[in-house]
């Protein structure tokens, strides 16, 4: 068995439980007596709609719109895909969420909203509120995704700060609204998942503004005025939980990390490997949630406790980087370098950290592999793996150990896929 390609493979088979092609049709809703209307948005958007279109019944009206981040695309018919930029908004994105909210608001009572939605689609559907422009909300989103906030509190600003996230697609809609969603968020809450853009929204102008101070975000003062206005006369709330404009609307979570993770174990249990599922909601800063794995596999590999090795230390989740250096990460990227550093060369572990999406962080690549040689190996190449470390240059250090996991973009997104394989 070679050790990185069994780590490969358990990846594909975790990306492969969250394939739309084979998840979408089983939770297609009936048609209604009127038109159906698709949008989506997300990272798995495209290929949902393309499952949505092979499976519906052809005697039956279709039409819609979904925005995905640029390459994530498949050919559609009768679906209409936009391409925009991921994760700060640009202007096509503002477009596509535009056209849905302006559909949406067209429906009729017998038609139906059908909504495809993953993560991803925050960034996506970004309409800014009436007095807060474009380039104001890229600036904001940019400082708060090198914050170090959790991709929930993040979300809150966003849906907020747009007229689409939040809820506010489902009150545009006076047609029953059946969403499908491919959780990317820990805690499997469709208000997070792409900001939520048909789910109620618990949050509040006060939390808005809780959160900018907490992680001093730069915002200018008339936006300032913007916040405070609204937290203190409680106007332009997104709609909340017993609103009205939910009573026709179902949001239904179709794929998982945990059911990602459940094949992966299947994948290694079939080959004589023991998996042990660490938890699908594993969160934290990166490089502090690799000490803590790699304390666990030294307990599997020096006293077989809680298993005997083969081992396969399974887990999901998001972690976070707050970002001091200048360097090129990304998430996996970064826990796998402090992993390596925590293992100092413990033979026979090895270990993989991907995004199921394909895409670590803003780079060009789903993760990379440590082995037992990963450290030594750089020592030979003239590599200073703490020093890359702290400059969140993890993408170099693998990048130039040729370890980097290359994919290209999966068209699903179920979140984080970590394996450490302790034979």
């Amino acid at each position: 068995m070679n050790p990185r390609d069994c780590l490969l493979d358990s990846f594909c088979a975790a990306v492969d439980a969250a394939d739309p092609l084979k998840i979408v049709p089983c939770h297609l809703p009936e048609p209604p007596q009127g038109n159906t209307l698709v949008v989506g948005a997300g990272k798995a958007a495209a290929a949902m709609a393309c499952a949505v279109e092979a499976h519906w019944p052809a005697a039956h009206p279709l039409e819609g719109i979904v925005v995905i981040p640029y390459g994530h695309g498949r050919a559609t018919n009768s679906i209409m895909v936009i391409e925009a930029s991921h994760p700060v908004p640009d202007t096509q994105g503002e477009m596509a969420a535009r056209a849905m909210l302006e559909s949406a608001r067209m429906l009729k009572p017998d038609d139906l909203l059908l909504g495809l939605f993953s993560g991803g689609g925050s960034s996506l559907l970004s309409v800014p509120i009436p007095g807060i422009t474009l380039d104001e909300l890229q600036c904001i989103t940019r400082q708060l995704l090198r914050c170090g906030a959790p991709i929930q509190e993040i979300n809150i600003v966003r849906k907020h700060l747009s007229m689409v996230l939040g809820g506010r697609l489902a009150a545009a809609s006076q047609a029953p609204i059946h969403s499908l969603i491919i959780s990317d968020v820990t805690d499997n809450d469709p208000s997070s998942i792409a900001s939520g853009p048909c789910a109620p929204d618990p949050s509040s102008w006060q939390d808005v503004l809780t959160l900018v101070e907490r992680y001093a975000i730069t915002v200018s003062p008339h936006i300032m005025a913007i916040l405070q206005k609204n937290v203190s006369t409680g106007s332009n709330e997104t709609p909340k939980p017993g609103n009205p404009v939910f009573r026709n609307t179902k949001n239904r979570i179709i794929a998982t990390s945990r059911q990602s993770l459940a094949a992966a174990a299947q994948f290694f249990r079939a080959r004589g490997i023991t998996p042990l599922i660490l938890g699908d909601t594993v969160t934290g800063e990166a490089r502090e949630v690799a000490k803590v794995h790699a304390a666990i596999a030294r307990e599997v590999r020096h006293y077989s406790n809680p298993f005997k090795p083969p081992v396969a230390l399974i887990s999901g989740g998001e972690t976070t980087v707050t970002v001091t250096g200048s360097g090129k990460g990304g998430r996996n990227a970064e826990f796998l370098l402090s992993l390596a550093i925590a293992l100092d060369g413990l033979e026979d572990v090895y270990a993989l950290a991907c995004d199921t999406d394909g895409i670590d962080g803003s780079e060009a690549s789903a993760g990379a592999v440590i082995t037992p040689d990963t450290l030594s190996r750089a020592e030979q190449a003239g590599v200073d793996p703490v020093a890359l470390l702290n400059d969140n240059n993890a993408w170099t250090f693998f990048d130039m150990l040729d370890d980097l996991i290359v994919t290209g973009p999966t068209c699903t997104n179920v979140n984080d896929y970590r394996s450490i394989l302790v034979l």
